[in-house]
Parts: structure tokens; sequence; C-alpha cells
């Protein structure tokens, strides 16, 4: 089965944008193999990007999302640049500045984890896209990889998350012609043996955000999952050790998420510790704000954890362990203090207020904005689109001080 491209057009409402000249991007780490063959354009030239999310993700967010905010701000940056990006999801267009295609009329939320709904949302999108109308595809989903080698159009993958376990397995089976970019170093060293092509930090647009002046003297913040990967009731230990008060801010709507709020978090609550669920992001932003710091003691390999980005944007500096993409995202004794073991956090805590919040402002702004994000991403397109490997590693910008 194949549809028109006159259809496609129609769906996708054809404001399409251009631009005259197009900046390169900003890629690091690893050489890698690139097997499709190379593209016909000639460099400089406006691409025609298909970007595809998880049918039960809202771009941007009702509410408060990490992926559903990177890939808004990266989708809206990408069009400002000159590019014509066409959002395919599902349910209705929520004011992005791409085109926008739904597969399915409404958002699968209901089935988030099922299989099926995301294998039907993206045999529609391999039907729909076609090299007549599309240059790159650049997929979103979990699942993405394994079938996107039945696309005639070139396609790279984001993995948003820990490339190991069963999703190692999976990631491992991605077609040749798949190319993977990893959202930090860390992410990418978790499992090296994957066809990665390139890595972009995740980012965000600041430009809205509300920042502090002063370091701020309210609560810790803790802001996560409620999940034991995250360590909240370490948080209310190192707290507690600070003399500090804290606020547990976090998302709590799975059944595994309620569990071990009920069992392990709610017992050992007292008034030193409040507790704020599933905030909106403008409510988020508000803790964000008023927060000393923001606490992240975590037990895995954090891919990239954007939350952090957020805390800086905001001026509030972050007080982490030592895990995953923590030292690329923070500068240690600048926009943060990064601890090795969980019994150093209250003093890191007590030492944190000393930081200066333009300092944490600045960092974002120089290192995880949307523009550096986007100039990345196309030098990830146009490198795969035209089989070229990857430039040799290049330093995180959180290593340059």
């Amino acid at each position: 089965m194949s549809w028109p491209a006159s259809r496609l057009t129609r769906w996708a409402g054809g404001n399409r944008r251009r631009s005259r000249s197009p900046l390169t991007g900003n890629q690091r780490e690893g050489p890698a193999a690139v097997t499709h063959r190379p593209s016909a354009q000639p460099p400089g030239r406006p691409l025609r990007i298909a970007m595809v999310v998880p049918p039960w993700l809202s771009v941007p967010p009702p509410g408060y999302g990490g992926l559903e905010q990177v890939v808004h701000g990266l989708v809206d940056t990408l069009v400002g640049r000159g590019h014509t990006v066409t959002l395919f999801g599902a349910g209705r267009h929520h004011g992005t500045a791409a085109d926008f295609v739904s597969t399915v009329p409404e958002l699968q939320y209901d089935r988030l984890g099922e299989s099926l709904p995301e294998l039907a949302h993206l045999a529609r999108v391999n039907h729909l896209v076609t090299p007549a109308d599309f240059d790159i595809i650049h997929d979103h989903t979990t699942i993405g990889p394994l079938v996107a080698g039945r696309r005639a159009v070139p396609t790279v993958a984001t993995v948003h998350g820990n490339p190991v376990g069963e999703y190692g397995t999976v990631l491992s089976d991605t077609d040749h012609g798949v190319g993977l970019v990893a959202i930090s170093h860390a992410q990418r060293r978790a499992n090296p043996g994957l066809p990665w092509v390139g890595t972009v930090h995740n980012a965000m647009d600041a430009g809205d955000v509300p920042r502090k002046h002063a370091p701020g003297r309210g609560p810790v913040l803790w802001l996560a999952r409620f999940s034991p990967d995250k360590g909240p009731e370490l948080a209310i230990r190192a707290c507690r050790a600070a003399g500090l008060p804290l606020t547990l801010a976090g998302k709590c709507n799975e059944p595994a998420e309620r569990r071990y709020l009920a069992e392990v978090v709610e017992p050992m609550l007292d008034d030193d510790v409040a507790v704020v669920l599933n905030a909106d992001r403008e409510a988020t932003l508000r803790l964000l704000v008023d927060a000393r710091c923001l606490i992240m003691p975590i037990r895995w390999e954090e891919p990239f954890g954007m939350v952090m980005v957020e805390a800086m944007a905001t001026g509030t500096p972050v007080v982490a362990l030592r895990r995953g993409a923590v030292p690329e995202l923070v500068v240690e004794g600048r926009t943060g203090l990064i601890r090795d073991r969980a019994e150093e956090l209250p003093a890191a805590l007590r030492e944190a207020a000393r930081l200066d919040p333009a300092a944490c402002v600045a960092h974002v702004a120089e290192n995880f904005s949307t523009e550096r994000m986007a100039a990345g991403y196309e030098e990830v397109y146009r490198r795969f689109a035209a089989g070229t490997a990857e430039p040799a590693l290049r330093p995180a910008p959180a290593a340059v001080r």
C-alpha cells in the first residue's frame, strides 16, 4: 500500500519554510560506519524532515513532559533554521511550527506499554513517508529502529533510554540502514557496540523560563518519577542530615510508582518533607526557582537528566551523585556539586547556597540551547544521508572550563 504525495501534502498543511544559509552542527564522539546510499542533495540545502514520536505523546505536552519538550524545541528550531519539518504523531496538532500528520485520531496514552499501538503507528508512517517528500526520518520511538529498515528514506533514531538490558537487546537488532543517536557520551559508553552515528545533548528553549538573581533559600527540591532509581529516600536522609527542608515533586501515575510512594516513601515522611504530585510545567518551574538546590541522588546510569538542565536554567544549582551523564551536564563547583557517595550529600547541600545563579543560567545558554541541539542534528542528518563517517571525539561542553 502506498499513499500519494498529494494526500500527504494536504494532511500536512503545506506551510513549508526554507532558509538560505543553514548552519553546521557540532557532533562529537567516535567513528561509525554508515551504510546508506549517498544522498543527491547538495550541501547546505534545506532538508525535508519527518519527525516521528510515539502515539501516546503530545508535542508540546499539556503539562510537564521532558521528551515532549525536547522534541518541541527541536522541531520549532529546525523550522526556524529553514527546514521543512513534518511531525508524525497521534491525536490533534497542539501548536508546533511543524506540519502535522496524525496516524490515529486520539492519543494512545491509555495503551502506553503495549506494542501494537506503536507498531501500527510506525506501519502507517512507513506508508506515508516517501523519498519524493522527505530527505531524512528522525525517529523518537522505542521500536522504530526495528522497522525502519523497510523505509526508502534514511532514518536516524534518538535513543532516549538506557541502552542496556532488554532495551539494549532491542537496539542490538537495529537494521544496518538505521543510525542511532545518543543523548550523552555516558549513554553511548553503556553500549558502545550499537550502530551509533552521533551524540547530541538534549536542550531547551530557556527564553520564557523564570530565573533567580540570588541563591535560593527555599527547600531542597527532588524532582523525578517515584522510583528506586531516582533515590527519593536518599534525598530525605540527606536533607535530614543537613538540617534542611525538602520538597519531593514527582511523576506518580504508573502502578509501580504509586506502590513505591506508598510503601517506601510515605513511611519516611514528616513535617520537614512536602510532597507535590504531577505538577504542570508552570508549577514545576516555580518549584525550581524557589529551591535552594536540586538534589539528584540517582542509583542508575542516568542517560541524560533533563531536569538538571531545567534547574540550572532557572539559576538553581544541582547536587548529584556521579552517575551516568551527570558530569557532562553539571560543572563541578560552578553550576553544582558532584559527589561519589550518598554520605557526602548533606555537606554538599549546605554548600550549594554559595553557587552563583548567573553561572548556572549562562552554562545552559551556552551549552544546552535548542540552536545548538538543532545544529548537531543537522550535521547528523547530512552526514548520515550522505553516507559519511562521524568525526572524532571532541570533549563535551561541561568539560570545558
